[in-house]
């Protein structure tokens, strides 16, 4: 039976629709997980820490898809709930049209700079050559990339969430299986990784394109562009808080290199690229709730409907919690299995990996609240809360505690233990605003 934005929300029903969208954030992080895997494995411990170097340059210059997506699908959401379709259509238009124009523009300079960002970054020596051949490859796709993520957010909004989640299956096994024939096989090193998340990436991001330009089934189509810039930049301004989200992450994540590399050296990178593959599967969950979600606030909240709203709320407020209790746990027993899968060669970066897993996996208990608060002030519209919540809890809260927490703890432990801090004070913020907002939204 389909389920429709306009329906009311049981948990089963709520579970039902969201789950393709966390089932394919979810395996978007495998398959990243399977690149680290051969990387590490197969091609070495210092090409590993490079492609871990450069990555978070990679994703910053990524974020406008992020920000299109979600400050998009709110507005789409939003017309479809007032029952303007065709308002809806030529929006969505116009962001995947604005969206592969800035993505040949950010290859271009993304490539121009790799080099020097690198150096930047810490890379020296060997570092600084692999982490440009890595990098230019994948940049050669980052057009593909920005409508990937686009696309994993705008299935669901059309209704389509199990399509959605077929490309990202589709992409996923392309690169596994590319990883193991450019690497294995074929013995092309980092630059058959490079080339395997590539086409990957070319999959999820170019097909859809070909089924939203023909007559389908869904509730957008790709046409005529409404070509307004006040609609465009009231998008930009509604999708800032993932523009900051994955914009401060990059940040942040050099910023765990540059802390790292200093009390660790590149065994403290490559423990923390592990972590973060891990991270990324459990903060998929997250993540995927949020984005399969807000289509249904930003619609409840265009048809005026209240009451649903107060309804996706409470539940989404439990569910993360029951989330945040089960990844804890999760998070506790399997950091020494995963660590192993990726490092197992080297005992004591094992060890080191294993620890830092262990700590920072506190944060899972916390993390959801702030994801989702984040995503449900965007589905309503107002970008400017959730780019405060964004902002402080990624960027703001984290670089502090990086900087703090290695001066009160030994070792590597107070690097391990900045993202905890900083969800605790970003769950605060949160908590805030969903109470001095509640009177404006009626949600509570």
């Amino acid at each position: 039976m389909r389920i429709q934005l306009s329906d009311h929300f049981t948990y089963p029903r709520l579970l039902r629709f969201v789950l393709p969208s966390i089932v394919m954030m979810i395996f978007t992080s495998i398959y990243g997980v399977v690149d680290g895997f051969f990387v590490s494995n197969f091609v070495g411990k210092t090409p590993f820490a490079a492609v871990n170097l450069i990555w978070p340059y990679i994703m910053c210059l990524s974020v406008i898809g992020f920000m299109l997506g979600s400050g998009g699908n709110a507005l789409i959401a939003r017309s479809l709930g007032e029952g303007k379709k065709e308002q809806a259509n030529q929006e969505f238009s116009m962001l995947v049209y604005t969206a592969i124009l800035l993505g040949l523009l950010v290859t271009v300079l993304g490539i121009v700079l790799m080099r020097p960002v690198a150096i930047l970054l810490g890379a020296e020596g060997e570092l600084i050559d692999l982490c440009v051949l890595y990098g230019n490859i994948v940049m050669a796709s980052q057009t593909a990339f920005m409508l990937q993520t686009m696309f994993q957010i705008f299935f669901t909004t059309a209704e389509k969430p199990h399509l959605g989640l077929a490309f990202t299956v589709a992409a996923g096994l392309t690169n596994m299986v590319l990883d193991y024939v450019l690497i294995v096989i074929v013995d092309w090193g980092l630059a058959g990784a490079a080339l395997a998340t590539s086409l990957s990436q070319v999959v999820g991001g170019i097909c859809p394109l070909f089924y939203f330009a023909r007559r389908n089934s869904s509730l957008l189509r790709l046409g005529k562009a409404s070509w307004k810039l006040r609609t465009l930049a009231q998008v930009c301004a509604n999708g800032s808080s993932e523009l900051m989200t994955n914009l401060s992450s990059s940040l942040v994540n050099a910023l765990y290199n540059l802390q790292l590399i200093r009390l660790a050296g590149e065994d403290g990178v490559a423990a923390y690229g592990v972590i973060m593959y891990a991270n990324f599967i459990f903060v998929g969950v997250y993540v995927g709730y949020s984005f399969g979600v807000a289509p249904v606030v930003g619609y409840h909240f265009g048809a005026g409907n209240t009451m649903e709203l107060k309804n996706l709320l409470r539940k989404s407020l439990s569910l993360m919690l029951a989330a945040g209790i089960s990844m804890l746990v999760l998070g506790e027993v399997l950091a020494a299995p995963l660590s192993a899968i990726f490092v197992g060669y080297d005992p004591d970066l094992l060890a080191l990996t294993t620890r830092g897993f262990q700590l920072y996996a506190l944060s899972f208990l916390l993390m959801g609240f702030n994801i989702f608060g984040s995503a449900f002030f965007t589905a309503l519209s107002n970008g400017p809360v959730s780019a405060v919540i964004s902002f402080l809890r990624t960027l703001v809260f984290q670089t502090a505690a990086i900087f703090i927490l290695p001066m009160l703890l030994p070792s590597a432990d107070g690097v391990w233990l900045a993202i905890t801090a900083a969800e605790a004070a970003a769950l605060l913020v949160t908590g805030w605003f969903l109470v001095k907002k509640r009177k404006q939204y009626a949600y509570w």
